[in-house]
């Protein structure tokens, strides 16, 4: 056996099995490229599902850490360090907003936004106790928590971990006649992903965004964007949102926030939102520790420039006229996304969304499917041009067409 095959199989045996990665044991990385334990080089187009939009190992971000872990790690919530605050202003400011409330992972900070949501329709709206009620969509991923789940519609994510959480309607997602039906009195919260990434890259329809805004406003709801995957400038934009013009109450975010080093995660409102939590009532041992507001406010600085959305905007045309010239051989029955992010829908005949992923991998490019079908394409933000074709090369190859 390899050094690969052994380190699988490893693995294999004493890992939990609720992953099926393809065979690849990454050693070392940098930019767009990683390298296996027996020195093969693989482009990366999938850029750890948006944690790694600037790249592995980008030295800004490295050097704020490195920075930071000889000076504090951790203080725990129970007192303040001096990057605090900088990090809940500048991380509000980027986001429009007043106020954060830091976590760690993308699903604590999907769960803290219902709670927040919730405690809101309490005190705020005037819901009824227990009676609070969050609207979502089908086809959504948001988390694997034991809440986050109980509104899933996949079943693979659902199957035998009930009993699930209640407050929860689902509607198909693009449905503006059914999300209106939906809404009640006690309805608290709408929470939508602006793009739903594990779905495969499903863009919802022009001008969608905008009427659930305009909705919510008009019934006294929390709008809800989770942006953990589409957001930081993935799209092209600093979020997904801005593409309709649109500003939600609530943002969520996480994965690229950390640079790509180590998990950050927030929810970032108004004070009129987030100013509902009381001492006590909400919290985490980690959220918001000196490590992770160093790298964060390094990734705020780096948005800020405005430099990586345009790259992610620029990049993503050239992606996207390839990936759209493939539609009429028969190969590919369906390209969506935004900026440097695109779902390919696989024909039958050709194979998989999984076979293709490893014919690709023989190539030495790595993307993942889901749902069978599609393959998911999301290169690091700071790709160059020839890289990007190249792996796009791969992926028509693969094709056979």
């Amino acid at each position: 056996m390899t050094a690969a095959e052994d380190l699988v199989a490893a693995a294999e045996a004493h890992c939990a099995r609720t992953y099926h990665p393809l065979p690849v044991v990454v050693a070392t990385a940098e930019g767009a490229w990683m390298t296996d334990v027996e020195g093969r080089r693989y482009l990366d187009l999938l850029a750890g599902y948006s944690a790694l939009n600037f790249g592995h190992g980008n030295r800004r971000l490295i050097e704020a850490a490195k920075k930071q872990l000889e000076r504090v790690t951790l203080t725990s919530r129970a007192f303040l360090h001096d990057r605090f605050a900088a990090f809940c202003a500048e991380l509000a400011e980027l986001c429009g907003m007043e106020m954060v409330l830091p976590m760690n992972t993308g699903a604590e900070a999907v769960e803290s936004a219902v709670k927040t949501a919730r405690k809101w329709g309490y005190r705020v709206k005037g819901v009824p106790a227990e009676m609070a009620k969050i609207v979502v969509a089908g086809g959504n991923f948001h988390g694997r928590t034991t809440t986050v789940i109980s509104f899933s519609t996949d079943p693979e994510a659902r199957a035998d971990f009930g009993p699930y959480t209640p407050g929860f309607e689902i509607v198909p997602y693009g449905d503006l006649t059914a999300m209106r039906s939906a809404l009640t009195e006690n309805t608290v919260a709408v929470l939508l992903e602006p793009i739903q990434g594990e779905s495969g890259v499903i863009v919802p329809p022009a001008g969608y965004l905008p009427k659930v805004r305009e909705l919510t406003r008009e019934r006294n709801v929390l709008f809800v964007a989770d942006e953990i995957q589409s957001g930081l400038g993935r799209t092209g934009k600093t979020f997904a949102c801005e593409h309709e013009g649109v500003v939600p109450d609530v943002y969520v975010l996480g994965k690229a926030l950390g640079g790509g080093i180590l998990p950050v995660s927030a929810v970032v409102s108004s004070e009129a939102v987030l100013g509902v939590f009381r001492p006590g009532e909400h919290g985490s041992t980690f959220g918001g520790n000196p490590l992770a507001c160093a790298v964060a406010l390094e990734v705020i600085a780096m948005l800020r420039t405005g430099e990586f959305q345009a790259r992610a905007a620029e990049l993503g045309e050239r992606m996207h006229r390839t990936l759209t010239g493939l539609l009429g051989t028969g190969a590919v029955t369906a390209v969506r996304g935004r900026g440097l992010w695109a779902g390919v829908d696989i024909a039958p005949r050709i194979g998989t969304g999984r076979s293709i992923s490893e014919r690709l991998m023989d190539r030495g490019v790595l993307v993942k499917d889901t749902h069978g079908h599609t393959v998911r394409i999301a290169p690091p933000l700071v790709i160059s041009e020839e890289d990007l074709d190249w792996g796009l090369e791969q992926f028509r190859a693969v094709l056979e067409v």
